[in-house]
């Protein structure tokens, strides 16, 4: 069972440890394998604003890396008022991996909304226009 509230704790303290060393926007992710299991991460900034990565994509890479292949949930926490959704980049990379998840945005306000990815991403690009890739 999902204990959300563990979910977004580790999001928001991995949060601080964020290298935001640019945009001073420092953002934590964790995600949450059908098993239980936890994998986070944060914003990394590089002085190559293209080669930058968001917090959801080091927390999605780490659990693919490790092998997970089943995901329940996200937790995203920022150091903003305002709750912050994924970035379109990592919208995309979340569909391709763990397009089933809920999304749980979270501020240190106590504000929470949860949405599942398909609402944030409708009509989402994927492996069936290409003929193939991961079902």
């Amino acid at each position: 069972m999902l204990d959300e509230s563990a979910l977004i704790q580790k999001a928001s303290e991995v949060r601080k440890i964020a290298l935001a060393l640019y945009s001073n926007f420092h953002v934590g992710a964790a995600l949450i394998t059908r098993n239980q299991k936890i994998y986070t991460g944060c914003n990394i900034e590089s002085s190559s604003y293209g080669l930058t990565i968001c917090a959801e994509r080091v927390a999605l890479f780490k659990a693919l890396s490790e092998g997970e292949r089943q995901f329940e949930a996200i937790a995203i926490v920022s150091d903003a008022r305002e709750l912050c959704p994924p970035c379109g980049a990592c919208r995309q990379v979340l569909w391709d991996f763990a397009r089933n998840i809920t999304v749980i945005m979270a501020n240190d306000y106590g504000d929470v909304q949860r949405i599942k990815l398909h609402e944030l991403l409708p009509m989402a690009f994927d492996s069936a226009y290409l003929g193939g890739g991961i079902k």
